[in-house]
């Protein structure tokens, strides 16, 4: 008898440690629980896992009787841990010192729990980079799961992809099991039996050495029906039951495999990620024209002899493609060099620890892309990162001080910034000619009021515009990939891109006719002293209009001072983007003259206005804005459109206020004031 082929069965678990708690407890009842009490009836069923470091410490804390099913599955030989960066970062995109240490904290704590060190390592997105060998290796890792995909863009064949191979970065070994897109797509969407009838398909391949499967869990109870279908009408007690009984698959983990079998060969492997994330990666118009590609090639027949040939973008292209993204990066990556240089005596050994998890979870990887499921669309997500970052520069800042005003082109685009700071707030301005503050950072409230997001031009709002709806249907359920649904009315306004970034006190002249025409001239004024107090001043000429702007720092509280001198100009107007935790939801509410005028959802309107208060209870705490002189306000919220697993989404990105007032020929002044409050009773609760 023909001996049976092993199933390298491996699921991977995480969320956002800062995602909402309805979520996370929504996941973990509608998925994890249920799996694991599963697979947990089914002893001889072997398989691998990897929960990131910051869910596993969620769930041991708040479902500790789920974490002691599979404490037992480990004990009995069941399961086997897959190791991973701690907070789920993209290896590759951050330090080498950092993935040693992310990479590490996560197998202490494995060994911790579990008794048993991985040998595993699951990469975040399957992003592949030869580059983070060595940090792998260094840290114990024989082996990491890459997409069959990787193995093919180098000539290997889909037949060959049934075991494990070699690859090596500055003299260290790693071997690279391949995943397979197949069972991808059928595993769970496929109905049992016809998943179950692949896999014995393989079985009776001559000499097929395993089939190898490795994806994320919450396919498993959280994407569209999967939970009715995986465990309502059963999958996977199904699937399970029928490898079981299979005389021709037998169910083992990655190490028992890797244990009995020797290497397929030597393999060197592109950079890239999974096919979706290649395509998500690249600009609209190239990634409309990959997937046009793609679909001609599929259509014809070609697709899966070519696709090897069929090459995207790579992950790091969303920090080209989203200035966003590549100013969190930076800002993650400057801190980490600011903590590497700090002196080993300057903070305690605890204090060094928080420094080092607030650094760590700024390097989740959820913020930092957008596709289906990256989230740099998702407020709470990029707070989440804002948060950890304040904190950990606030705490640099105790342990080793830093100027109060420091030029610099800090995102590496071209042109310097400005940061101004003092021990209660920071602001940092953008030398492009705007002076505008791009980033407006309360240390107290941890926030980032300046974090918000344009709209960008993205692949998928030619579906919108063409309204299609429909799945790509088979006998099981549509994968998420295939579903395009809409959760919102969506307009051509809504997806509209924006002409330019979003930020706080962007200055636009007000012609005769009414029109706002923003200007981008500003100049740092020369004769603005050097000095270490964090203010600057800037000098535009406009036409007949010349204008000095000041921008002082001063407690909790940023003034913005004009001086006007003109000769023919209608008025003037300032815009802020002013991003508020609680968005269009209950939390957040304008006050005017001590009444509520209502939310952050609705859009407001005053004449001759002095000050408006935006009061956020999930924040808690406020920003009063206040004008020298009477103007017109005009509040609204700012959307933009996303698409996640569940369809076409309309998200608030930030409080948008424009301010304008009429201007008189000569010499004529105005000042804004943002003052930050943090509430006396704080009651906060982070959303």
């Amino acid at each position: 008898m023909a001996r049976p082929m092993p199933l390298l069965f491996g699921v991977h678990a995480h969320q956002p440690e800062c995602n909402f708690p309805e979520v996370l407890e929504r996941a973990h009842a509608r998925c994890y629980r249920p799996f694991l009490e599963v697979l947990h009836s089914f002893p001889d069923f072997r398989f691998s896992v990897h929960f990131s470091g910051l869910l596993l410490d969620y769930l041991f804390e708040r479902h500790p009787q789920d974490m002691a099913l599979l404490e037992e599955m480990v004990a009995r030989g069941q399961v086997e841990m897959f190791g991973a960066g701690d907070a789920e970062p993209v290896l590759a995109a951050i330090p080498v010192r950092d993935r040693i240490g992310q990479l590490s904290r996560l197998s202490r704590k494995l060994e911790a729990r579990f008794g048993q060190a991985p040998h595993g390592a699951w990469l975040t997105e399957r992003v592949w980079e030869a580059t983070v060998v060595p940090a792998l290796a260094d840290c114990g890792f024989r082996y990491a799961t890459v997409d069959d995909y990787h193995f093919l863009c180098t000539g290997k064949s889909a037949a060959e992809l049934d075991g494990y191979f070699t690859t090596e970065e500055d003299g260290r070994r790693l071997d690279l099991f391949p995943i397979s897109e197949a069972l991808r797509y059928r595993i769970p969407f496929a109905p049992a039996e016809d998943a179950l009838a692949y896999l014995e398909k393989l079985a009776g391949l001559d000499r097929r050495a395993a089939a190898i499967y490795f994806d994320d869990i919450e396919k498993f109870g959280i994407w569209p029906e999967t939970y009715d279908w995986v465990f309502g009408r059963d999958w996977l007690r199904k699937f399970i039951g029928g490898v079981l009984a299979s005389g021709s698959i037998v169910p083992q983990t990655y190490r028992e495999f890797h244990s009995n079998q020797r290497t397929r060969g030597i393999v060197y492997l592109p950079t890239t990620a999974y096919t979706e994330m290649n395509e998500w990666t690249l600009p609209a118009v190239a990634a409309n024209a990959f997937a046009d590609l793609v679909r001609r090639e599929k259509e014809r027949g070609a697709y899966e002899t070519d696709k090897a040939f069929l090459r995207g973008g790579i992950w790091k292209n969303f920090l080209s493609r989203y200035p966003e993204a590549n100013w969190m990066h930076k800002r993650m990556t400057s801190l980490s060099q600011r903590l590497a240089e700090l002196p080993e005596n300057a903070a305690g050994m605890r204090q060094a620890e928080e420094m080092h998890s607030l650094l760590y979870a700024a390097q989740a990887n959820d913020a930092y892309w957008h596709g289906l499921f990256g989230g740099l669309y998702m407020p709470h997500l990029r707070r989440g990162v804002y948060r950890a970052l304040i904190r950990l520069e606030a705490l640099l800042d105790q342990a080793m001080a830093r100027p109060a005003r420091l030029r610099l082109d800090f995102d590496q685009d071209g042109s310097d910034e400005l940061f101004l700071h003092n021990d209660k707030v920071q602001a940092i301005i953008r030398l492009d000619g705007c002076a505008s503050i791009c980033e407006l950072d309360a240390y107290a409230l941890e926030q980032n009021f300046g974090d918000t997001l344009r709209r960008h031009d993205e692949y998928y709002h030619r579906l919108i515009l063409r309204g299609d709806t429909k799945a790509k249907q088979s006998a099981g359920i549509a994968s998420a990939h295939d579903r395009v649904g809409f959760k919102h009315e969506i307009s051509a306004a809504d997806i509209q891109p924006d002409k330019r970034a979003r930020m706080l006190f962007a200055d636009s002249l007000i012609s005769s006719t009414g029109l706002a025409e923003p200007f981008h001239v500003y100049g740092l004024d020369d004769d603005s002293p050097e000095s270490s107090a964090p203010e600057a001043r800037f000098r535009a000429q406009v036409g007949n209009v010349h204008i000095l702007k000041q921008i002082i720092l001063a407690d909790n509280c940023v003034s913005i001072s004009y001086r006007f001198e003109a000769a023919d100009a209608a008025g003037f107007q300032v815009e802020l983007d002013i991003a508020m935790p609680s968005c269009d939801g209950v939390g957040g509410h304008y006050i005017h003259q001590g009444k509520i005028l209502g939310s952050f959802g609705q859009s407001i309107e005053l004449e001759d206005a002095n000050e408006i208060t935006l009061d956020d209870q999930f924040m808690g705490g406020s920003v009063k804005l206040a004008s020298s002189r009477p103007v017109r306000l005009l509040a609204r919220p700012y959307f933009t459109v996303s698409r996640s697993e569940d369809g076409f989404e309309r998200i608030m990105q930030s409080v948008w206020l424009t301010l304008s007032w009429p201007m008189v020929r000569g010499k004529s002044q105005a000042t804004l004031t943002l003052e930050i409050q943090k509430a006396r009773n704080d009651t906060a609760s982070t959303p």
